[in-house]
C-alpha cells in the first residue's frame, strides 16, 4: 500500500509519514482483498477488527428476518468501518459490511489501540482521537440518515437526500453514490416506487437527472 495515501485518511490525521508504520504494527494491520459481493462483516457475528478502505467500495447494510435489505452507509477509499462493534470486544454486529465492488481493506485492531501502549509511542494519543472523530462522523451520517426517512412521501425523502447531497458537494448539480436500487434500499423505499416519483419530480421541473448524476431546478420544493 501506498503511505501517501494513508496519510489521506482521517485516521492518520496528525501522525508523521514516519510514524505511519509503527502504527500499522500497533494495530496489527493486515491487508486483505475482497470480490464484489463478499461479506467482510457479518451480521450477528462478532467484529473483530475495523476496516480502511484502501480501494473500491463498501456498503453497510441491514437485514431484517424477512429478507429485506436496508443500506445505512456507503463507504469510499481511506475510510474506516465496524470501528464501533471492534472496540467492544464480544459484540456482534447488527450490520452487514458488504464489497459493493472488488475491494481491498486494511484491517486493523481496534482493542490495541484502546490500550495503553506499552512502548509509549508518542502517536497513540492522536490516534486514539482519530478513532473517536471517525465513529462521531459516523454517528452524524447514520442522524442524517434518519433524517432523509423521516418524511412519509417518497418525495420528502428524495428531496431530503438531494438537498443533502448538494450542500455536501458544493453545488445543485452532481453525482450520487448509489444505483437506483442502492439508492431505494438507502431510502427505505420500492425501486418501481422511488423511479416513478422520479419522473414525476423531472416533470413537475424539480429536477433532473441522468443515472446517478442529478441535478436541482428550483430554490423551493414542497415536499
Amino acid at each position: 500500500m501506498e503511505a501517501s495515501f494513508l496519510m489521506q485518511s482521517a485516521l492518520f490525521r496528525g501522525i508523521s509519514l514516519e510514524e505511519a508504520a509503527a502504527v500499522l504494527q500497533c494495530l496489527q494491520a493486515v491487508e486483505r482483498s475482497y470480490p464484489k459481493g463478499a461479506l467482510i462483516c457479518r451480521q450477528g457475528e462478532p467484529v473483530q477488527a475495523a476496516g480502511l478502505l484502501l480501494s473500491g467500495e463498501v456498503h453497510i447494510v441491514q437485514d431484517d428476518l424477512w429478507g429485506k435489505e436496508s443500506i445505512l452507509s456507503r463507504v469510499g477509499p481511506g475510510e474506516l468501518f465496524s470501528e464501533a462493534y471492534a472496540a467492544v470486544p464480544g459484540t456482534v454486529s447488527l450490520v452487514n459490511a458488504i464489497a459493493a465492488r472488488e475491494s481491498r481493506v486494511l484491517l486493523l485492531s481496534v482493542a490495541r489501540a484502546m490500550q495503553p501502549c506499552a512502548h509509549a509511542c508518542p502517536f497513540h494519543g492522536q490516534l486514539v482521537r482519530n478513532f473517536l472523530a471517525c465513529m462521531a462522523e459516523k454517528n452524524l451520517r447514520l442522524a442524517q440518515k434518519i433524517t432523509h426517512t423521516l418524511p412519509k412521501t417518497i418525495r420528502g425523502r428524495v428531496l431530503s437526500y438531494l438537498s443533502a447531497e448538494a450542500i455536501r458537494q458544493g453545488g445543485r448539480s452532481f453525482t450520487i453514490p448509489f444505483s437506483r436500487q442502492q439508492l431505494a434500499d438507502y431510502l427505505c423505499v420500492e425501486r418501481s416506487a422511488l423511479s416513478a416519483e422520479l419522473s414525476k419530480m423531472r416533470q413537475d421541473g424539480l429536477i433532473d437527472f441522468h443515472k446517478s448524476a442529478f441535478s436541482l431546478k428550483v430554490q423551493h420544493m414542497e415536499y
